[in-house]
């Protein structure tokens, strides 16, 4: 074998081996995302979805009600922060309710319908009635009960119409009676028209639609028939029409759908200053405080076009932190009454959550331009205390039915005893140290012997 220039033998050279495959990377975006959805899937994403979604939205409510009520309260002679301060003790108020709504059996909650029902009636009747009712803006739907302080009974009406229809469709469901179409209607439909009644008699058609939606959404859920949603659903649209067409105001209203001039007699000045603060706000806003519509120009800048001043103040990014807040209470809602085997529990969870989203939808589209303008205040976020407290123990109702559910029920059993783990291992230290070491020392020699020491 000749030899190399070194005189050595050459050295024999391995084969190369084959490098190992590395495993392929995971993809971060499909990591994150399925991170994601495992969150998204836990039991209790509905709970902190409603309880932190609703708290968020409150709070940044009562920032933008101080902001954008201050120059209207300076007009009034008040204080600016007069408007703020009544819709921070309605919130206050409204807190206890959500507590004590989020901590009644639901056993509690059909218990109340009745009463709260007849008593929602009651009070739309006093609304009529000369020198109890007070009329705003032209809609005689308020009660004077002291000084300041105003009622609505129609915000009511809703969250009545919501237990009394849940719990009336869930008895009707344990007899299986809404496989008959006359078990269906009667007495739901009559009863919500009723209600319609009254609340169109102080010319309140926004509250209306709202009511008219929560019916829907019951008929809905109880599993109606194609052609019996259809009839009432065509009976509703025939009266709306008819209203609206009787009256000049709203054909003048439904005129200022995507307006982009006053008109004559400045009949689209609302809707069309509306779109002016959205413009102007940009990406980011012109920051906290500084919207110009508020000063005079923009007619009700603190209740029903809260959310155009929002969007000149915070811009884009604030508007959409906003319609954000409101899909994921809506989706939580949506969860809470299709994982649910309680009938009531599906009916008024469903229920609540038509409530929430068609007020929120039918409000933010009026700002738009892309709806007319039907004069209901942004939930959990425009002024106004007797729109405030009703909801707020309505998003109770929501937290409570998301607590009963079993897996949640399961999660919150398995938080619960941390804090009790922790003063038990206390109090063991100081007086069961004995049989707690000797039990561990027991188990050890145990294990010790079943390795083969005898």
């Amino acid at each position: 074998m000749p030899g190399s220039r070194t005189g050595r033998p050459p050295v024999q050279r391995s084969s190369k081996r084959p490098a190992a495959a590395r495993p392929p990377r995971d993809n971060p975006l499909r990591t994150l995302y399925v991170r994601a959805r495992k969150a998204w899937d836990r039991p209790l994403t509905a709970y902190y979805l409603i309880l932190g979604g609703s708290l968020l939205i409150t709070v940044l409510g009562l920032v933008m009600v101080y902001s954008a009520s201050q120059i209207t309260a300076l007009q009034l002679s008040l204080p600016g922060s007069y408007f703020f301060r009544k819709q921070f003790l309605a919130a206050c108020i409204g807190g206890v309710l959500l507590f004590v709504a989020s901590r009644m059996p639901v056993r509690l909650h059909r218990a109340l319908a009745y009463p709260m029902l007849a008593g929602s009636v009651f009070l739309m009747i006093l609304v009529q009635v000369p020198g109890i009712g007070v009329a705003v803006n032209g809609n005689q739907n308020w009660i004077s009960v002291g000084g300041p302080f105003q009622l609505q009974p129609s915000e009511f009406g809703k969250l009545a119409l919501v237990l009394w229809g849940a719990d009336l469709l869930a008895r009707k469901q344990d007899k299986r009676l809404l496989t008959q179409w006359k078990h269906m209607l009667v007495p739901l439909v009559p009863v919500a028209f009723m209600l319609l009644g009254l609340i169109m008699l102080g010319g309140d058609m926004g509250t209306a639609i709202i009511l008219t939606a929560i019916l829907f959404g019951l008929l809905w859920l109880s599993g109606a028939p194609t052609r019996l949603f259809g009839g009432v659903l065509s009976i509703a649209v025939t009266l709306g029409f008819i209203l609206i067409k009787t009256s000049p105001n709203r054909m003048g209203r439904l005129a200022c759908i995507g307006a982009t001039d006053p008109g004559p007699n400045d009949q689209c000045w609302q809707a069309v200053h509306g779109i002016y603060a959205l413009a102007s706000g940009g990406l980011f806003g012109s920051g906290l405080g500084a919207s110009v519509e508020k000063w005079g120009q923009l007619p009700e800048a603190h209740t029903d076009f809260i959310f155009a001043v929002t969007g000149e103040e915070l811009g884009l990014a604030g508007t959409l932190s906003v319609l954000a807040l409101f899909a994921a209470l809506g989706y939580a809602g949506i969860r809470v009454a299709g994982r649910t085997e309680d009938p009531f529990v599906r009916y008024a969870a469903g229920g609540v959550t038509t409530w929430i989203t068609a007020q929120a939808v039918i409000n933010v589209g009026a700002v738009l331009g892309l709806l007319p303008i039907a004069g209901v205040p942004l939930p959990l976020f425009s002024y106004g205390g007797s729109a405030l407290l009703p909801t707020m123990f309505a998003i109770g109702l929501l937290i409570a039915f998301a607590r009963d559910d079993p897996a949640a029920r399961v999660a919150l059993a398995m938080r619960q005893p941390r804090f009790g783990r922790k003063r038990a291992a206390v109090r063991g230290s100081a007086g069961a140290a004995g049989p707690r070491r000797w039990n561990t020392m027991r188990r050890r020699a145990s294990a010790a012997r079943s390795s083969g020491e005898r």
